[in-house]
């Protein structure tokens, strides 16, 4: 026997045993939410990746493989996107992987600073062009201390999703180009 944490009141045994008091129905609205959301995106987006798939899965199963293909090679794209654009842009200092080689092992969250500029600075100015980034240690203290940007203000992140668009991308080089140009 399994034995649970359970509230006086709540039945001794299974399922009910593993309720720690009322459901989180919010929670299961989401779950179903997102669940809807992602065979949404396997239906419209995942067709190319079918063939990956097929052989080894079926029904919704398939259709949410497909989905998550569909969104890691999208955001593979957002990545080389991001990547590419600051690079190019003298001044700013990229930290974590940046070779092409190494884009699939990342997600298209991207570090950086930019001579001349605190990330704080960077991210108020980009905030009044309705780009949002963030900006500071990210709870990684030990990290922007060791890497000697703690007293300079951490890092900016900018972090895409497969819902931001490459026009987004293409915004946010631009200003930083804009930035790094003065």
């Amino acid at each position: 026997r399994l034995p649970a944490y359970r509230v006086r009141p709540a039945p001794a045994d299974p399922p009910g045993k593993f309720e720690t008091g009322t459901g989180n129905f919010e929670g299961y609205a989401g779950v179903l939410g997102a669940l809807e959301y992602f065979e949404w995106l396997g239906q419209n987006y995942g067709k190319d990746f079918l063939e990956l798939y097929a052989g080894e899965y079926t029904g919704r199963r398939l259709i949410f493989k497909q989905a998550m293909a569909a969104v890691r090679a999208y955001e593979t794209e957002l990545s080389r996107a991001i990547l590419e654009g600051l690079s190019q842009i003298s001044g700013v200092h990229i930290y974590g992987p940046t070779t092409p080689d190494q884009v699939d092992h990342r997600v298209p969250t991207v570090s950086f600073t930019m001579d001349g500029y605190s990330p704080q600075e960077i991210a108020r100015r980009l905030d009044q062009r309705g780009i949002f980034v963030w900006n500071g240690n990210f709870y990684a203290l030990a990290v922007t201390t060791r890497l000697g940007l703690e007293d300079k203000g951490g890092l900016l992140r900018v972090g895409a999703t497969h819902y931001n668009s490459l026009d987004e991308i293409a915004q946010l080089i631009t200003a930083l180009e804009q930035m790094a140009s003065k």
